[in-house]
């Protein structure tokens, strides 16, 4: 039964929160529109490999990680520069002449499977997310990680993403194909535009999170 309930819990959460546009979904989108399914199977599967191992640390030290404040202050601000790059690199490529390459076919060379796990692995944003929601699933007492218990809550959290993902990207092409203005606008400008907006809700919640109570005081 316990297994069952972290298979649940961990595929809920992880299916949420991974269904909400973010530069991994835009990404495997433009991977998939590219380079084709393959492709963006093993793409997807280097983003869960790394998951994996983000997920199973915030389980073992999700209260140190929260305590740390200076290591959760970098590691927002690194966020906040990492979505404006993400911005600029989609908007520049948008804008080269047609010869020239775009983001994903500068990287084609590469196995789809170690992009997945390079942009998994610079993903800042994952590590405050799994440790926040680790450390309420933990003092609620709604998953537990005794033993095999952490086993089923990762491999839920894991097919949750890839599913999450996977659904996401597939909804994102049909409205591609059937939506001639989605195609024309949604790389040079709906995207850039989408993580500039991540990147400004970021700097409001480190500014929340960081500096609002030393103002007030």
């Amino acid at each position: 039964m316990k297994a069952l309930k972290n298979i649940f819990i961990g595929f809920l959460v992880s299916f949420i929160g991974s269904i909400p546009l973010g530069y991994l979904n835009l990404i495997g989108f433009e991977i998939y529109v590219k380079l084709g399914f393959n492709s963006l199977f093993l793409f997807l599967a280097g983003v869960i490999f790394v998951e994996l191992f983000v997920i199973y640390l915030s389980l073992l030290f999700a209260k140190q990680l929260v305590s740390n404040k200076k290591l959760m202050k970098i590691i927002d601000f690194c966020a906040i520069f990492f979505l404006l790059i993400l911005a600029y690199s989609f908007f520049a490529s948008a804008n080269q002449p047609i010869e020239q390459q775009g983001i994903v076919e500068k990287y084609a060379t590469y196995s789809p499977f170690l992009i997945g796990v390079f942009l998994s692995a610079i993903n800042f944003l994952q590590v405050p997310f799994w440790t926040g929601w680790n450390l309420y699933l933990m003092n609620g007492n709604y998953i537990s990680i005794v033993n095999k218990d952490k086993v089923y809550y990762i491999a839920g959290t894991l097919v949750g993403t890839f599913m999450g993902m996977l659904g996401l990207i597939l909804i994102l092409n049909t409205l591609a194909q059937n939506t001639s203005s989605f195609s024309m606008y949604v790389i040079p400008v709906v995207i850039p535009f989408f993580f500039v907006v991540l990147a400004v809700v970021q700097i409001v919640k480190v500014y929340r999170k960081h500096y609002r109570n030393k103002t007030e005081l």
